[in-house]
């Protein structure tokens, strides 16, 4: 039975066409459609708010298994670094929740700019925390010997190998979205609330492919040295910025004809496509430059692990030198 939220049933913006064929069922309106929100405000934003969905669950699951790794360390005595924590639940998860679960939802199939911010973090911004959480080395200091082996088969395996490798990464995070965006993919994603999920997944899996071989500080095989990645992470910017300038200019509704059916008073399609455009314009050159920022900042911390490490090499040859010289004397 498809559930009719209220607050559809008693805003004016909602034409009665639209309103009678989301109470007709999904193939009167497609599923993306099926409770077509409000106006676009904070308000609306808030009361929108699910719960229900797997994706909700899997957040929790993954705080869950994340909170009880730290626990177990610490009942060992063993430290984790309290900013682990925070980026993996607060910009990480939290960041996902905050464009899936949050009222943000109700309004990505409505708005070609909110699922552009839900691309846009999904994709770029939540996973770069995630690695930086470095959930496979928590859990590689907390699982059993048995399952710890399993876990580092999985990651030395040809197939992650493959995945892993920064140019495979490159090429399946610069091409997703223009095979998306530019084939009737889309407007797919928007007919069917299933795929609309699956997209969401993909987006997630495809910013942790890219971002977690160039930030993440899990031990991964094959990881490239800091200024191949800095030169990756640069030659990622102009994809964004031709994928967004296009978007602005472009002349073609994404997704046909599905935002003008929907008949919304309050909102105008060509000009939220341009909106759209300009947020993965902006939005990928700010978190370019915040990546090559962090890299910097990993990079230098590496070489003054690097420095102490040769240094304390030297003072030992120096020592061993020095009790050679006087065992001869």
């Amino acid at each position: 039975m498809l559930h009719v939220d209220p607050i559809l049933a008693a805003t004016s913006a909602v034409p009665a066409d639209v309103f009678a064929a989301t109470v007709a069922g999904p193939s009167t309106l497609a599923a993306g459609a099926e409770a077509t929100p409000p106006p676009f405000t904070v308000g609306a934003v808030l009361t929108e708010t699910r719960l229900d969905s797997w994706l909700a669950l899997g957040l929790v699951l993954a705080a869950g298994l994340y909170l009880y790794g730290v626990h177990r360390l610490r009942v060992r005595g063993d430290r984790w670094p309290i900013a682990r924590t925070a980026f993996f639940l607060g910009p990480g998860l939290g960041g996902i929740a905050l464009v899936t679960v949050s009222g943000l939802h109700a309004y990505d199939t409505t708005l070609l700019s909110v699922h552009m911010v839900q691309h846009m973090v999904l994709s770029m911004v939540s996973p770069i925390f995630l690695a930086l959480g470095a959930p496979m080395t928590l859990a590689l200091r907390t699982l059993p010997v048995g399952p710890r082996k399993r876990l580092l088969a999985i990651v030395h395996s040809r197939v992650a190998r493959v995945y892993s490798f920064p140019l495979v990464a490159f090429a399946i995070f610069v091409v997703n979205p223009f095979a998306l965006y530019f084939s009737d993919l889309y407007r797919f994603t928007l007919e069917h609330a299933w795929a609309h999920e699956l997209v969401h997944a993909h987006f997630i899996m495809t910013g942790c492919v890219f971002f977690w071989p160039l930030l993440g500080l899990d031990p991964l095989p094959g990881r490239w040295p800091y200024p191949a990645r800095a030169l990756l992470m640069l030659l990622s910017v102009p994809f964004h910025t031709v994928l967004g300038l296009t978007i602005m200019q472009s002349t073609t509704l994404f997704g046909g004809d599905w935002y003008p059916s929907l008949h919304l008073s309050w909102a105008d399609p060509k000009a939220d496509q341009v909106v759209a455009g300009g947020i993965l314009w902006a939005g990928g050159e700010f978190v370019s430059v915040t990546m090559l920022a962090v890299l910097v900042v990993q990079w230098v911390k590496q070489s003054e692990r690097e420095a102490r490490r040769v240094d304390r090499e030297l003072d030992r040859q120096e020592a061993r030198d020095r009790a050679a010289d006087a065992a001869t004397t």
